[in-house]
């Protein structure tokens, strides 16, 4: 019996292995593998082939060399695209279960409205959401109008003001997000190529020299700003810059450098020049950063640009996608590498420009909020740039109300508090999430 025993487990072997293996048969059979006993009967074989198969009744096959059907392979599971420059199919970085991110831009855009309406109804005089809904409904027609001081404060003074950080926070959030992707390093910010390094030397010398005249709402400090922050932008693009040809790390290392010889600069400036010693605490707050606008004058100017600017980011979202491959694997997907290197540093350097000429130097909005929502949404780019758009604007607005209130009616800097709130928070985020994410 232990024979039999045994050739009913060889049998049984080769049924579970779905006739990979073949069993000789009479004399021309090689390997002398003795014939089954017609006493082999079928529980010997689920006996042979383990526990595993024993709750399964089964029928005596036709023949020892019969195949078990084999089940077919399930679907391959759908995949996001995202398109390439040159029109090519270009699969996303992100995993493709996410889902809900719609219901989570309506969330952001609805945490945007509540942050506008807290902005514009507290400050250091308090005005009642109701009356603030009424003063709102009046100036754009769809209640009686509403005077008063209450009317004047919130319609010339909190509200221009409020709608600035909002765009504020959306520009640098953006230009943060695309440098981060260009780069592929989760520590780059709107300043990594430089632009804050220009700003402030721009600012420092507008301080120097005391100018007052004033073009379209905008003074020396936040035009100087603005024009040192691309000049130094375009500077570092040159440096790195070599045959041609520009390399991430070259981008990196230049824009490190230059910032490093101009806020040299500033502070050789600030101990050596007597008329900033008189305007050294404004120079200062100026970098610390805040909302320096007090009427309606610049936004017609800064509120086109910017958003002008976070509609083209939308469309570099493939690109971005692509470049996170690395430059081979963007190029071998069809994206022209240097032209959308190019693209994503000019339109992030004049992001950031726009928004340092009616800030100061605001930072943390850059990098906390595309970390944070990344953790969220994942590192898809046609998802994850609208909502750091909006995240970004809801973060900066309720930090600027902190600023105003916190201590009011002195008010402290912007800068201040989003590294002192957004600091904490992302930190939290990422411990919670205990996951790795790509770029």
């Amino acid at each position: 019996m232990t024979g039999r025993r045994d050739d009913g487990a060889i049998e049984g072997a080769a049924l579970s292995a779905r006739g990979t293996i073949a069993l000789g048969e009479g004399d021309g059979a090689k390997g002398a593998v003795p014939p089954r006993s017609p006493r082999a009967t079928s529980t010997e074989i689920r006996e042979s082939e383990g526990s595993s198969l024993s709750h399964r009744p089964v029928s005596p096959p036709s023949s020892p060399l019969s195949p078990r059907p084999v089940a077919p392979n399930p679907p391959p599971s759908p995949c996001r695209t995202h398109s390439g420059t040159a029109g090519h199919g270009v699969r996303s970085v992100a995993p493709s279960g996410r889902g809900g991110a719609g219901g989570r831009l309506v969330i952001l855009a609805t945490l945007v409205l509540v942050a506008l309406l807290a902005g514009v109804a507290f400050g250091a005089v308090g005005i009642p959401p109701e009356r603030t809904l009424a003063i709102i409904g009046g100036a754009v027609g769809l209640a009686e109008p509403v005077g008063g001081p209450d009317s004047t404060i919130l319609l010339y003074v909190r509200l221009p003001r409020v709608l600035a950080a909002a765009l504020i926070g959306a520009a640098l959030a953006t230009a943060g997000t695309l440098l981060q992707g260009l780069l592929r390093n989760p520590l780059a910010d709107p300043y990594a190529v430089g632009a804050s390094a220009g700003a402030g030397l721009g600012a420092t010398v507008a301080f120097m020299l005391g100018l007052s005249t004033v073009v379209l709402g905008f003074g020396p400090v936040p035009a100087l700003g603005f024009v040192g922050a691309l000049a130094t932008s375009a500077l570092v693009y040159r440096l790195a810059r070599v045959g041609g040809a520009i390399s991430t790390t070259g981008l990196l290392l230049a824009g490190f450098a230059t910032s490093a010889i101009l806020g040299a600069a500033v502070s050789l400036l600030m101990v050596l020049s007597d008329p900033l010693v008189s305007r050294l605490r404004q120079l200062v707050l100026w970098m610390m950063g805040g909302i320096a606008v007090t009427g309606w004058d610049q936004l017609p100017i800064v509120a086109p640009a910017i958003l002008v600017g976070i509609g083209l980011a939308l469309r570099l979202a493939g690109t971005l996608d692509a470049l996170a491959l690395g430059e081979e694997g963007a190029a071998y997907v069809g994206v022209d590498v240097p032209a959308a290197r190019r693209s994503v540093l000019l339109l992030a350097s004049l992001l950031t420009a726009m928004a340092v000429s009616i800030s100061g130097l605001i930072g943390f909005v850059g990098l906390v909020v595309p970390h944070a929502l990344r953790i969220i949404l994942g590192p898809a780019h046609a998802r994850l740039l609208p909502a750091v758009a909006l995240g970004g604007a809801s973060f900066l607005v309720v930090a600027d109300l902190l600023a105003r209130t916190v201590i009011a009616p002195t008010e402290l800097p912007v800068g201040a508090i989003t590294a002192l709130v957004g600091g904490p928070f992302f930190l939290y985020l990422l411990n919670r999430s205990r996951q790795a994410y790509a770029f």
